[in-house]
């Protein structure tokens, strides 16, 4: 999994899954493109990978944002030539409400970041793909691209709407040697999974590994060796694909 002189796009950069992938790649020879709100953090991170001997840049975006979107994928492309590679990771969880009390606001902002910015980001950096017959994209589905749950329909839709984003780019794709896939993180220790569980974090980490077949919750830098090897030319026969890292609960009956 060499990417020496490839250019790819980490959109939620910042912390996490995003955070694991960039170094990742970058320690794989990318030019990684990061994207996220948070500027500090984007720098840090990039100071990070240069000293580990890689290459990146961070790019203050609110994905949801269209225009916003928009400048720093077309500032990247400047710094580091077209996009051989996209992970468009960048997402939240909402508020859990019941179904009848669930606000347009919360429904809209889900939507937007998790939805609309993986579509428009898609959109970006296809052309230059397809024009050259070369490339890759992994986005960020959930359990929840797979399976219902309550308390937060506009998660829910969003996920499963990033999933048949996913095969209906690669379905248009495929023909051109560009690859689409969706990553399924299961409970991947992530500031999102922490602020579930509010003060006692640690609990709630031991509580959710409970219910997953290995025992416990994953890290991100195990979903970030999927994300890298679906960008390779090692998973070159690889498209329209949906692969958990999960730790075998989506596969699994365990109650």
């Amino acid at each position: 999994m060499n990417f020496s002189g490839r250019h790819v796009v980490v959109t939620g950069a910042s912390t996490g899954i995003g955070r694991a992938a960039a170094l990742m790649l970058g320690a794989r020879g990318a030019k990684v493109s990061l994207i996220a709100r948070s500027g500090d953090k984007l720098d840090a991170l990039a100071d990070e990978i240069a000293a580990r001997g890689g290459t990146a840049k961070g790019f203050t975006a609110d994905v949801s944002d269209r225009a916003a979107l928009s400048d720093v994928f077309d500032a990247a492309a400047e710094a580091f030539g077209p996009a051989s590679g996209l992970f468009a990771n960048a997402g939240f969880g909402g508020q859990f409400a019941p179904f009848t009390d669930y606000s347009d606001d919360n429904w809209d902002a889900l939507i937007a970041t998790n939805l609309t910015s993986v579509f428009l980001s898609i959109r970006k950096v296809l052309p230059g793909m397809i024009a050259a017959r070369q490339g890759s994209i992994v986005v960020t589905g959930s359990l929840a691209s797979e399976r219902g749950m309550p308390m937060n329909a506009g998660y829910v839709a969003s996920k499963h709407g990033v999933l048949g984003l996913a095969r209906a780019a690669a379905a248009e794709a495929a023909p051109h040697n560009v690859r689409v896939n969706c990553l399924i993180p299961g409970f991947i220790e992530t500031p999102l999974l922490h602020n579930i569980g509010g003060d006692d974090i640690e609990g709630t980490m031991q509580q959710l590994g409970k219910g997953v077949p290995q025992g416990r919750v994953g890290q991100p830098e195990e979903t970030a060796e999927l994300v890298s090897f679906l960008l390779s030319d090692a998973a070159s026969h690889i498209t329209a694909q949906s692969i958990a890292v999960d730790g075998g609960l989506l596969g699994t009956l365990i109650p």
